[in-house]
């Protein structure tokens, strides 16, 4: 099982804070430095310095670490129009020498929207037909040969000739994320498009039944490649009790309410717990670590629960 670190900036995070945790995610030897992309902070904090656009951060920090992989849980397809979407990511993917994974979902939080002026579709049915729509674009334009045109005709996105250019550099795309725990079309976009489908902030049991719904889907629909199946998670790991504590109350949430939700506890709490995922499947981990300050944290993480796994 692979350990990868997940951040929200939107509660109050520069680029610089974000430069640090994502350096010392690549300096501890974790798999992946991700981020969220939102443009509104959620709860009782006050979100300064104010976010920052996860492509545009994930450009710099492409330029300024070497080898962790980079990527977003998850960009919302209701923040930018595809064409220009499936540029940024293919960018990105060149500028971090094919370090990108693309985690993409159909949007949800209708406050952001209204704060920065985003059209924030009236039904759910419509942000998906949207989403779909927008996945056969992003990754038809990727997949389009070079010296070939792109055409789409869409009910919500048309494309005439397009030169379908810049290419990433991985090939033949970046890795494409789907997350949700939604029970039919969820798990039919993710065998259509994903390379890699992730649970977010489940049990172990909720883990289980949605990973068993998109492998239901992926055999009804004849897929060949694999899929990689992940969990999201909150991380609070403390070497004692009174440390779980200081921890927990950091990012204002309860130790007995972490240890059941999310992965709280001691090094040896955590492993066990992990081991419980990785037994239903789970292949990698995405920690949602909240105290940015906290670097600390990640070297506790490193030395006492991903050495175990290995």
């Amino acid at each position: 099982m692979r350990l990868r670190i997940f951040i929200e900036p939107q509660q109050g995070a520069s680029y610089d804070t974000q430069l640090a945790v994502a350096k010392a995610t690549e300096d501890l030897g974790f798999d992946a430095f991700f981020r969220s992309d939102h443009y509104l902070k959620m709860g009782d904090v006050d979100g300064l310095p104010g976010p920052t656009d996860s492509w545009v951060t994930l450009a710099g920090l492409a330029r300024e670490t070497s080898h962790v992989r980079l990527g977003t849980l998850m960009t919302a397809a209701t923040f930018r129009h595809p064409g220009p979407l499936a540029i940024s990511v293919a960018q990105v993917d060149r500028m971090s020498g094919g370090r990108v994974e693309f985690g993409f979902g159909a949007g949800w939080y209708e406050d952001e929207h209204a704060s920065y002026g985003i059209p924030f579709p009236a039904t759910a049915r419509e942000r998906f037909d949207r989403y779909e729509e927008q996945l056969d674009v992003i990754t038809g334009l990727w997949a389009t040969p070079v010296g070939e045109t792109f055409r789409y005709e869409g009910r919500h996105y048309r494309f005439s000739e397009g030169p379908a250019l810049p290419k990433p550099q991985q090939e033949p795309r970046p890795p494409v994320l789907i997350g949700g725990t939604g029970p039919t079309r969820t798990p039919r976009l993710a065998a259509a498009h994903a390379d890699e489908y992730n649970v977010p902030f489940a049990s172990v049991e909720a883990t289980a039944a949605a990973f068993d719904r998109v492998r239901a889907a992926v055999a009804a629909s004849g897929r060949s490649e694999p899929m990689v199946y992940s969990a999201a998670q909150v991380v609070c790991c403390g070497r004692d009790e009174s440390e779980l504590k200081r921890r927990a109350a950091a990012i204002g949430r309860d130790p007995e309410e972490l240890r059941r939700d999310g992965l709280a506890g001691s090094p040896a709490e955590i492993v066990e717990k992990l081991g419980r995922f990785h037994e239903i499947g789970c292949e990698r981990v995405y920690l949602q670590v909240l105290d940015l300050s906290d670097v600390d944290h990640l070297e506790l993480i490193a030395a006492q629960v991903s050495r175990q796994l290995q």
